[in-house]
């Protein structure tokens, strides 16, 4: 498959929102005002915005996995970053760690450098259709940016224009926050296409927007816009674009990314010769790759630091349910590794060409659960996990549209209809239709069993945090089953710090409540 890689002569000038000093120009890279004249500028530039994907570690190399599973109750610290664990148990103290700072301040460069498209390829000369996808693109881009702001950090400022170090930006609230993702996503969808092909597969799409859309109005508990944005997918523009693929792993195989169930991807690929995670140094060669198998792989030979794993209760949570032929749920072999992801046990279990009772089974690591989604040991012959994976991060799939669009018509109290898109991710994985075992549930029985539901099919996805707090389930009570959180405290760990250098330098931003 052809991905979206474009960084040749020019990286957009980066800022982020709160006025790091950059009135130095560098002499050898041309001004933005001289740089914005042709379609193929405008064509570099919105490449750059995709770029700030896997830019670092803080963004979708890395660190959003960590925010959304480890952070949540299906996983944890389990390495020896005591930084990092001590982040995920709710125990941060520096307010410029950078697993925090640094995701904040990488987002803001994708909204600069999204905002810069946004100013400056409206006036260029160029094929008009070309100029309404790439500015449509833009949007859709800044939304996800701001989508996963609001998300982790409550009250991030909105700047919308390209910021100069003079900016002080206030503070946006939450709700003024949500209403731009909106805002972007639906002047967005209108000027994307519903497809690609070729060098353009894994661009922002149609389905995308809605997507997110719909994601972004369920996460406020906006039922029935949540319900109108999702039923595109359903009985609108987008049916039948989107189709759940047969065999439920393919969703985390790099040999099948960008399947027709894949709505929109974080696009990866693996560059033998890469030697530095910064887009924007033009003397060295970009990574283009994910680590996150490397630091979420098992620990043993080269394939993994093992700094995050999972919670045992979550295997269990697939076992409460056979399916129809009375089998244990598939999808569990292919979320986690762990003694048992083959059924037979550790004896049979392969762990990078060795069973698990091999490596682990006299160890104290018998009892381990890795993340699988990200990692590469579905590949036959592998025996190390690299730094620079090219395994796609499937951000948005159908299934996800199917439970949310369920999710949101038991909001509006129509319970009895969101019975059949349940039953279509349940029969992928062949379990019985849930309007058989559980007909007639009520509303708040309905909202239960999609919990479930949302576990057994999208654990190790990166939503699980954001599930827990659009359902205002997170809080100390979660700690029977993950001790991490005896310490979270109620009005706060919702959201992280805002970075307290971002505020020494702008007098306007106010930290987050409690800290």
């Amino acid at each position: 498959m052809k991905k979206i890689f474009l960084l040749t002569s020019f990286i957009l000038m980066v800022a982020t929102a709160c006025n790091r000093d950059f009135d130095q120009p560098n002499p050898n890279n041309p001004t933005i005002a001289s740089f914005w004249k042709s379609q193929n500028d405008a064509i570099k530039g919105i490449n750059a915005v995709y770029s700030t994907f896997h830019r670092t570690a803080t963004l979708y190399s890395r660190f959003l996995f960590y925010h959304g599973m480890l952070r949540s109750d299906e996983g944890y610290g389990s390495g020896g970053d005591i930084t990092l664990n001590n982040v995920m148990s709710f125990n941060q103290t520096n307010y410029n760690e950078g697993l925090t700072a640094g995701t904040w301040q990488n987002l803001f460069v994708g909204v600069f450098r999204a905002n810069q498209v946004l100013a400056y390829v409206p006036g260029i000369e160029m094929d008009e259709a070309l100029k309404t996808r790439i500015i449509g693109e833009a949007k859709f881009l800044r939304s996800l940016f701001y989508f996963n702001l609001t998300l982790y950090y409550g009250r991030p400022p909105i700047i919308l224009e390209p910021s100069s170090p003079t900016d002080r930006p206030t503070n946006a609230t939450n709700a003024e926050a949500w209403a731009q993702v909106e805002r972007d996503l639906m002047e967005a969808a209108p000027a994307l296409p519903l497809r690609y092909t070729g060098d353009d597969l894994g661009r922002a799409t149609r389905g995308a927007a809605m997507g997110l859309l719909g994601k972004a109005y369920l996460q406020q508990n906006k039922y029935q816009e949540a319900a109108n944005a999702l039923a595109w997918f359903i009985t609108g523009e987008g049916k039948g674009v989107y189709t759940l693929v047969a065999n439920y792993q393919d969703n985390f195989k790099a040999s099948t990314e960008n399947n027709s169930e894949s709505i929109f991807e974080i696009q990866f690929r693996f560059n033998p010769n890469e030697n530095t995670d910064d887009d924007v140094d033009e003397t060295r060669i970009n990574n283009t790759g994910t680590s996150i198998a490397r630091f979420y792989g098992p620990p043993g030979g080269d394939f993994g630091f093992s700094d995050g794993a999972a919670r045992r209760w979550v295997v269990n949570e697939f076992h409460k349910e056979k399916t129809a032929t009375n089998e244990r749920d598939p999808r569990l072999a292919a979320t986690f590794l762990f003694d048992s992801t083959d059924v037979r046990g550790p004896a049979f279990t392969q762990v990078y060409g060795q069973t698990f009772a091999q490596r682990y089974g006299s160890t104290g690591l018998k009892s381990m659960v890795w993340f699988r989604k990200q990692l590469n040991d579905n590949e036959q012959g592998r025996t190390e996990e690299r730094f620079s994976s090219p395994n796609n991060h499937r951000l948005l799939r159908y299934a996800d549209v199917l439970l949310m669009y369920a999710e949101a018509l038991n909001g509006i109290g129509q319970t009895v209809q969101a019975y059949p898109y349940v039953d279509q991710v349940r029969a992928r994985a062949g379990l019985r239709p849930l309007s058989v075992v559980m007909p007639g549930l009520s509303k708040d029985a309905f909202l239960a069993q999609l919990k479930h539901e949302r576990i057994t099919e999208l654990s190790g996805e990166t939503w699980r945090f954001a599930d827990l707090q659009r359902w205002g389930d997170l809080g100390p009570q979660l700690a029977s089953r993950d001790p991490e959180f005896t310490n979270f405290v109620i009005g706060r760990n919702e959201w992280y710090p805002i970075p307290q250098s971002d505020i020494d330098l702008n007098p306007n931003l106010t930290q987050n409540p409690r800290y």
